[in-house]
C-alpha cells in the first residue's frame, strides 16, 4: 500500500519541526515532503525574502502537484500557515507556535498579521494548539473550536528518563535554553550571584550555544561565580538527558513562552522547575505545588525563590514525582504523535470519500 504523502511548510532545522516530522513518519507511516524559505529575514536578505514570498504561492502549488501530496501542514499561522491556506491544497493543518503568533505587538505589521492569521484560521481543516494558552487566543479570535486540537507533541519518555537526584547538599541547577536575549540568562546569573553572597552552595550548568556566550562568561567572572558556572557549549541530543538527570533544579526565565518542550524534558528527568510567571507556564506549573513561578526579569525574587526551594526538600521531592506522572499522562510523544497522525489519516480518508 502506497504511503500517504504530506507537504510540510516550515523551518526544518528547528527541533520543534523535527519532532513533528519524525513523529508523523514513525507513528503515521507518512512520507514527508518539505519546503521552506531560504532567504534571511534581516539585512540585505530581506529583499530576497520578499521576492521569494511573492513566488512562494506558485512554488508550493507546483511542489504539491508534482509530489502528489495528500495533505499540507504548516507551522506559524502568520507565515507558513498563511501560505498553506493560499495553496489550494486540502486538507490543511496549521500550528500556532506562540501564544498568539502576532509578535511583536507594537510592530507596524501587527494589523496585517491579524488579517492573514484570520484567513489561515478560516481555511484550515485542523488547527494545532500545542497548549491551552494557545487555544485561549484562538477562542478570543472567534476560531471554530471544533477544528482545534489541543495537544502538545510531547517528548520521548524513554529518552528523557526519570532520575531522583536527592542530593540536599548542593543546589545543582541547569538551563537549557538557547543563549539569546529573549531567554534572559543574565537575570539567572545575577540571581546566582546573590546565592554566592549568601554562601548557598550551587553548581549551574548552562547548556547550548548562542550570540551571548562570551558576554555571559564575562558576567559570571564579574559576579565571581565563574568556578560554579559551567558553559557546555553545543551538546549532542544524547547528552542532554544525562545533564538533566544530574541536576535537581531547572531554571528558565524567558520574557515570552508558548509550550516549552525544554520544560517537559526537565520535568520528565526529575528537575524541580523554576520558571517565568507567564500564561504558557501556568498551564503546567502551579506555584509552590509542582514548581515555582517568578515575575519576569526579577533576579532578586528568583534568588529568594531558589533559596526557598533549596531549603524545602520535601516540597521538591513530592513535586518531581508528580511532574513525571504529569508528563507521562499529558506529554508522551508516542501517544500524542499517534493521535495527531491518526487525525491526519482520518482527514485524508474523508477527503477521498
Amino acid at each position: 500500500m502506497q504511503k500517504k504523502r504530506i507537504l510540510f511548510l516550515g523551518e526544518t532545522y528547528r527541533a520543534d519541526a523535527i519532532t513533528w516530522i519524525n513523529g508523523l513518519k514513525e507513528f503515521g507511516d507518512f512520507e514527508i515532503v518539505t519546503w521552506e524559505l531560504k532567504s534571511k529575514s534581516n539585512g540585505l536578505g530581506r529583499v530576497a525574502r520578499i521576492l521569494e514570498l511573492i513566488k512562494a504561492f506558485t512554488t508550493i502549488r507546483s511542489i504539491a502537484k508534482t509530489s502528489k501530496v495528500d495533505m499540507i501542514i504548516a507551522e506559524r499561522t502568520t507565515s507558513y500557515g498563511f501560505l498553506a491556506a493560499l495553496s489550494g491544497v486540502t486538507p490543511i493543518a496549521i500550528a500556532q507556535q506562540g501564544i498568539t503568533d502576532l509578535w511583536p505587538e507594537n510592530s507596524i505589521t501587527y494589523p496585517f498579521k491579524k488579517i492573514i492569521q484570520r484567513y489561515a484560521f478560516k481555511k484550515a481543516t485542523l488547527i494545532h494548539a500545542w497548549g491551552p494558552v494557545m487555544a485561549k487566543h484562538m477562542k478570543a479570535s472567534k476560531v471554530d473550536m471544533s477544528k482545534v486540537m489541543i495537544l502538545p507533541k510531547g517528548i520521548n519518555l524513554s529518552f528523557f528518563e526519570f532520575q531522583n537526584n536527592s542530593d540536599e547538599s548542593i543546589l545543582n541547577a541547569i538551563v537549557t535554553r538557547t543563549l539569546q536575549q529573549e531567554y534572559k540568562h543574565e537575570v539567572i546569573l545575577n540571581a546566582f550571584g546573590i546565592l554566592k553572597q549568601k554562601n548557598i552552595p550551587f553548581q549551574l550548568t548552562i547548556v547550548g550555544d548562542g550570540v551571548l556566550l562570551e558576554n555571559l562568561k564575562k558576567q559570571a567572572i564579574a559576579l565571581q561565580i565563574e568556578n560554579e558556572v559551567y558553559f557546555t557549549g553545543r551538546v549532542n541530543n544524547t547528552d542532554l538527558p544525562k545533564l538533566l538527570q544530574k541536576s535537581n533544579f531547572y531554571i528558565s526565565m524567558p520574557t515570552t513562552e508558548g509550550v516549552s518542550a525544554s520544560l517537559f524534558e526537565a520535568m520528565a528527568c526529575g528537575c524541580f522547575p523554576i520558571v517565568t510567571d507567564l500564561p504558557g507556564n501556568r498551564s503546567w506549573i502551579k506555584h509552590k505545588e509542582n514548581g515555582i513561578l517568578v515575575p519576569s526579569e526579577n533576579y532578586t525574587k528568583l534568588a529568594s525563590e531558589m533559596e526557598w526551594a533549596f531549603q524545602n526538600h520535601n516540597v521538591r521531592q513530592k513535586s518531581i514525582v508528580t511532574n513525571r506522572k504529569f508528563v507521562e499522562e499529558n506529554a508522551n510523544y508516542e501517544k500524542n504523535m499517534k493521535k495527531i497522525a491518526d487525525a491526519y489519516h482520518q482527514l485524508i480518508a474523508t477527503k477521498h470519500t
